[in-house]
């Protein structure tokens, strides 16, 4: 990883920064995407104390906002020729229903149009790579998920739980689709469930989801151990090849029926075009 590239969204807490810790470590060069300048400082600070790696840039970003995320993807470009690895890290958790600026469902346009967006903005960077990639983490949550064309974004019967589920199914049907349009590249786009992650995550949800989180926090796994996986599709020699994959605990997994629909996949590529405009 020594001198690679490696753009890092939600990069200042929980398993984005171990994971951008541990690859700092392996002297890679690092962009870390976030949306609180304060945070992603004593975080970057953290890092290269911890790594003696001051090879970090902090690029500011709200994926609520799609004018931000066009100025973070642009911001990148003017500064970098490549990128070698591109982590969708940051995730979010609503506590009730609330639309965003673009007018969109703010769980959808965070955890699945701000993947889908930035990805698609960055695209001719990771191809510029000599062996590009490209991980999304998704989530075991997924399997609540459903994909329903007329009510993409709970319109109707909305949950923050639906909402979250719904999103990370999301992830795993681009990663699908962009998988199969990256065939003929020397790019891979893969996706993964990071385990169930002892953080501050649930904090922005209902106040039962914090309750429940609240409860089963000595149960779950740390950050560092919900980093393993993306450290190891970002890192590992023996990934070369493989393209279009879900992960748990550093394995390919099955992901539900739904997760692996062609045509769904392909359906929501489309929706999701024509609702941010790449």
């Amino acid at each position: 990883m020594n001198n690679k590239l490696c753009v890092i969204t939600g990069a200042n807490s929980g398993i984005g920064f171990e994971t951008a810790k541990a690859l700092a470590q392996k002297g890679a060069y690092l962009v870390m995407v976030c949306r609180n300048e304060d945070k992603a400082e004593a975080a970057r600070q953290e890092i290269i104390e911890e790594t003696s790696n001051p090879g970090i840039d902090i690029v500011l970003c709200d994926f609520a906002i799609q004018a931000e995320i066009r100025k973070a993807a642009t911001e990148i470009k003017k500064n970098y020729e490549k990128i070698d690895v591109l982590i969708n890290n940051h995730g979010f958790l609503a506590s009730e229903q609330e639309q965003t600026v673009d007018g969109l469902e703010k769980t959808f346009a965070v955890n699945h149009i701000g993947y889908f967006m930035f990805t698609n903005l960055l695209l001719d960077l990771i191809k510029a790579a000599d062996q590009g990639r490209i991980i999304s983490v998704a989530s075991e949550a997924h399997r609540a998920g459903e994909f329903d064309p007329e009510n993409i974004q709970l319109n109707e019967n909305f949950s923050p739980w639906k909402a979250y589920g719904n999103s990370k199914l999301f992830n795993i049907l681009f990663t699908k689709e962009l998988a199969d349009q990256l065939v003929d590249t020397s790019v891979t786009a893969n996706c993964l469930h990071p385990g169930v992650v002892a953080s501050n995550f649930a904090q922005s949800g209902s106040w039962i989801m914090r309750m429940l989180f609240t409860i089963g926090k000595p149960f779950f796994i740390s950050p560092k151990k919900g980093a393993a996986t993306s450290i190891y599709l970002a890192t590992s020699d023996e990934l070369e090849e493989v393209n279009g994959a879900y992960f748990r605990n550093k394995k390919v997994a099955t992901p539900s029926k739904t997760a692996r629909n062609k045509e769904a996949a392909a359906e929501l590529w489309d929706m999701s075009k024509k609702l941010c405009s790449v």
